[in-house]
């Protein structure tokens, strides 16, 4: 036997390691800080929604393009950021994707018009459309395999926290004025001081050992093996596999090795993405509008929305305590389907406003114990070298579904379904999707990453 081949490689080290707040922790705490933005963002559609609407003058059909702009951003940058973390690093793309987004936030602020706002919140959300792949790409290869799954799982805590923080200080703002614009530039400055302290966060050593750049990964797994703690006697360096240059070419050939890994796996993590996300979005898109047309005042739709955010907090907490005891199959199969018929069942007792907020809270709550695990479940899916990618393009298509609910749902299927059907067609593509994962996907419990 050769003796050397015995040897655990530096990759192995780093998910063997101890968990550390001080090490890995802390990089947990910075990448979820960008999942908040991601999450305050899009929850601040639903709000702007009503307000352009007054001061423009718009349709139905000309606010959906509000949600839908920002979103289509985000999904292109899902697969353009995804893809670029796993060619450039995921230390640049950590950075530059809430930059992009600060920037044309701020742009965005002092849109004239419609035309102008669409097209600057469109850019904005291509900047932040890579922060949940490169976000989770980037813990997850710094997390313990022992811990991954509670902590990739509780990386979704930070949406609730920025989805409410959105409900509440824009319920707050709108009670002393209904400048729009401040909603949005009140969430830049922190923002801002997020990049800043992502510029000390290490590249990542399974990044950079599939990379090839030996000297970079020997110094990021030393030190982590030091500030761990660990007692590590001897661990090598496989053998370089090269770095890869970013080109169109490389993006595609990137989308076509996802399918050539696997395409019963990638069809289950799209068609997963798709429809829980969908289901979310189109009620967080739209909830604010939907109270405040059933006769909620302005302050308390958005209230209410927060509550429908806030109370996720305690689903993802739910989720963490389970996702390794249960498994992320089965959590999936019951909270996915659960979350859609929980918001057929507010569909039919809006008329009852107390009862109406009590099933909303149960929407928030289950969607946000199956939401976490999704994320955890379709970053363990892929080997490192297509973990970006292939979380991109799940997103991708995710935000691809979402940016076409304003549209569709505000347009088509609400005026015309009504509310009840609406939720419980969305709820039938879930069911759809969660058979598919049963049949074909793998359990990905307790695995190591490749």
């Amino acid at each position: 036997m050769n003796t050397y081949s015995t040897v655990p490689t530096g990759d192995q080290v780093v998910q063997s390691l101890p968990w550390r707040w001080r090490v890995q922790g802390t990089i947990f705490l910075i990448g979820g800080l960008g999942f908040m933005f991601d999450a305050w963002d899009v929850t601040l559609n639903g709000f702007l929604i009503p307000l352009l609407s007054k001061e423009w003058g718009l349709t139905a059909g000309g606010a959906a393009w509000v949600g839908t702009s920002n979103l289509i951003g985000m999904a292109v940058g899902a697969f353009a950021w995804g893809s670029i973390a796993d060619i450039i690093g995921r230390k640049k793309a950590f950075s530059y994707t809430l930059l992009v987004f600060s920037i044309f936030t701020v742009a965005g602020a002092f849109s004239p018009d419609i035309y102008w706002f669409c097209v600057l919140r469109f850019i904005a959300g291509f900047g932040l459309g890579g922060c949940i792949p490169v976000d989770y790409a980037l813990v997850g290869e710094f997390t313990p395999s022992k811990y991954r799954g509670r902590v990739l799982t509780a990386m979704d805590a930070w949406w609730p926290i920025g989805a409410s923080l959105c409900g509440v200080i824009s319920a707050l703002l709108i009670s002393q004025t209904h400048n729009w614009r401040a909603l949005m530039l009140v969430m830049v400055l922190p923002a801002l001081l997020v990049v800043w302290v992502r510029r000390s966060v290490d590249e990542s050593p399974l990044y950079l050992v599939a990379h090839g750049r030996r000297a970079e990964a020997s110094a990021v797994i030393e030190s982590l093996i030091k500030r761990t703690g660990a007692t590590v006697e001897m661990w090598r360096l496989p053998e370089a596999a090269g770095a890869a240059k970013l080109s169109l070419g490389r993006v595609n050939e990137q989308l076509a090795a996802l399918w050539r890994f696997n395409w019963k796996i990638t069809l289950a993590a799209w068609s997963l993405f798709l429809t829980i996300l969908l289901v979310y979005y189109g009620a967080l898109t739209w909830m604010p509008s939907i109270l405040v047309k059933t006769g909620f005042p302005e302050a308390k739709a958005f209230m209410a929305t927060a509550g429908m955010t806030a109370i996720g907090l305690l689903g993802v907490v739910v989720a963490a305590l389970l996702v390794e005891r249960v498994g992320r199959k089965w959590i999936l199969a019951i909270a996915g389907p659960l979350s859609a018929l929980s918001l057929v069942i507010f569909a039919l007792v809006l008329g009852i406003p107390a009862v109406a907020e009590t099933w909303l809270l149960i929407f928030g709550f289950v969607v946000q114990v199956a939401i976490p695990v999704l994320y955890t479940y379709v970053s363990e899916l892929y080997p490192t070298e297509l973990r970006g990618t292939g979380f991109g393009w799940a997103s991708t298509i995710s935000r691809l579904g979402a940016g076409l609910v304003p549209l569709v749902f505000g347009s088509l299927l609400w005026p015309y379904l009504g509310l009840p059907m609406t939720f419980a067609l969305t709820g039938g593509l879930v069911v759809l999707a969660v058979l598919w994962m049963v049949f074909v996907a793998p359990e990905t419990r307790g695995r190591k990453l490749a």
